[in-house]
């Protein structure tokens, strides 16, 4: 069963807002960062990575946002571009703003860290003047991130674009992303992630970033049954909890549970995997498979960018990631 539904007359079919900045992924792998020398640049930011997942998965994408007025906003401009990702509402900001960076260290398989530069970045610049009514509504869908609302401008502009997204019947998928370095405190956080989340369609997180969003609920048990149950009295139709190597689960208005599969990976790094799941899976919800069929989907292109090197560049085709579920049950694909 899939519980969304989506204007098919629209042309544009998911219109990411928010976080754009620069991953600078270690060379060297296996030892800390303060022994890595080099890295390699590559477009970055949670909503961007889904927009560049979705749109190499052959839908036709969308992105609202600011980046600032240097070589890396032109370098973000520039990719998006190519990927062919529309950036008409993508606004150069001249504020004296820059591009927010993102450092990766990369340990081990498992341990791996991101050290962020995020003071005056011209992402959360973003304001309610940048978000065209129109330019959401003709789009069946809208993708929406925890980081957009840790500070204002980009705050409210981002609970515009929900406004106009619920005015035009536009789908809302809510990736919590939770950072916590760009919050005051765990109570702002949870305020302002239930206010965006109660107009969202779609919420997508992991357990732990559930746990921010329920400081002032009672969930000691931490389940997510009791979770998931709270976000269908307002917009949900569907929430996504995931928990990292033990797979997912997807739960559904109507009561309905679904496990999510683990696929095998050669696994370089721990994170991109979140974003590239998020895309696959919007995909097959806007494909109209079952909500297994597309967290299955999800899970199997997660696989592939934790075994690259890049998040951004390493986001799969359509073809990639069924040509990969099929070696794994073929059993060519093994964990390291």
């Amino acid at each position: 069963m899939n519980p969304l539904r989506f204007d098919t007359a629209k042309p544009t079919d998911l219109i990411a807002i928010g976080r754009l900045c620069i991953d600078l992924n270690a060379n060297e792998t296996n030892r800390p960062m303060e022994e890595t020398m080099t890295f390699t640049k590559y477009v970055g930011g949670s909503p961007a990575n889904i927009a560049i997942g979705v749109a190499r998965l052959g839908k036709k994408a969308g992105f609202i946002g600011r980046v600032a007025d240097d070589q890396m906003g032109r370098f973000i401009r520039n990719y998006l571009n190519k990927n062919q990702i529309d950036i008409s509402n993508v606004v150069t900001d001249q504020s004296g703003a820059v591009t927010g960076l993102a450092f990766t260290e990369i340990k081990s398989p498992t341990d791996c860290s991101i050290l962020m530069y995020r003071d005056n970045v011209a992402d959360l610049k973003l304001e309610s003047k940048d978000v065209s009514e129109e330019y959401i509504k003709n789009s069946k869908a809208l993708l929406i991130s925890g980081t957009a609302l840790a500070k204002s401008p980009s705050r409210e502009a981002i609970f515009v674009a929900l406004d106009y997204a619920r005015k035009h019947d536009v789908v809302v998928f809510f990736d919590i992303d939770y950072r916590p370095y760009t919050w005051t405190s765990p109570e702002e956080t949870a305020v302002y992630y239930n206010l965006a989340a109660e107009k969202c369609d779609v919420i997508i997180g992991t357990r732990e970033e559930f746990d921010i969003m329920e400081c002032f609920d009672h969930n000691p048990n931490r389940d997510d049954t009791v979770t998931a149950k709270k976000w269908f009295d307002y917009h949900a139709k569907l929430v996504v909890i995931k928990h990292g190597k033990d797979g997912s689960a997807g739960y559904t208005k109507d009561g309905k549970i679904y496990p999510g599969t683990i696929f095998p990976a050669k696994v370089l790094k721990t994170f991109g995997a979140g974003d590239s799941y998020a895309s696959a899976l919007i995909y097959g919800l806007m494909q109209g498979w079952s909500v297994d069929k597309a967290m299955e989907f999800g899970s199997a292109s997660a696989s592939i960018v934790i075994s690259s090197h890049s998040c951004s560049d390493a986001m799969p085709t359509v073809e990639q990631i069924k040509s990969y579920m099929e070696k794994c049950k073929n059993g060519e694909i093994v964990t390291i």
